[in-house]
């Protein structure tokens, strides 16, 4: 059975990280959790960056983020861990979800001074045009 995840932004992955990293069982099994715990903790670290527009920071972690998320699949998940998998990959979700928030509020924005820059330019022309008329 798997638990609904706690719902504070503050707490978000948070028992899942330590769920992943007091795991017990086989080197291979461990190394997925650890791996699984580090994708949860840049996750919510990129979700911190892109609150603050950091987006370069964003994209350095995203492929890191990838490479660990491949490298932790490439072997079956264990039973004894599956639960907890599967919470750290709900987690995991959820934040892609609130960074994908912050980036469509990021494109808009960006979308805003684009509209801004064409005015402002279509505003000098006319100027200009005016200006050169005797």
């Amino acid at each position: 059975m798997i638990v609904p995840f706690p719902t504070p932004a503050a707490t978000e992955g948070a028992v899942a990280t330590e769920g992943l990293l007091a795991a017990e069982g086989s080197d291979a099994a461990l190394s997925q959790c650890r791996r699984l715990a580090r994708v949860l903790t840049v996750t919510r670290e990129m979700v911190a960056l892109a609150e603050v527009g950091d987006w370069d920071a964003v994209a350095a972690r995203e492929q890191d983020r990838r490479d660990d998320l491949a490298r932790c699949f490439k072997e079956a998940v264990s039973t004894e861990h599956a639960e907890l998998v599967a919470e750290a990959l709900a987690a995991i979700l959820h934040l892609n979800e609130e960074m994908m928030a912050h980036l469509s509020k990021a494109r808009d924005a960006v979308l805003q001074q684009g509209v801004a820059q064409v005015r402002t330019r279509s505003a000098i022309g006319h100027y200009e045009q005016v200006k050169s008329q005797p």
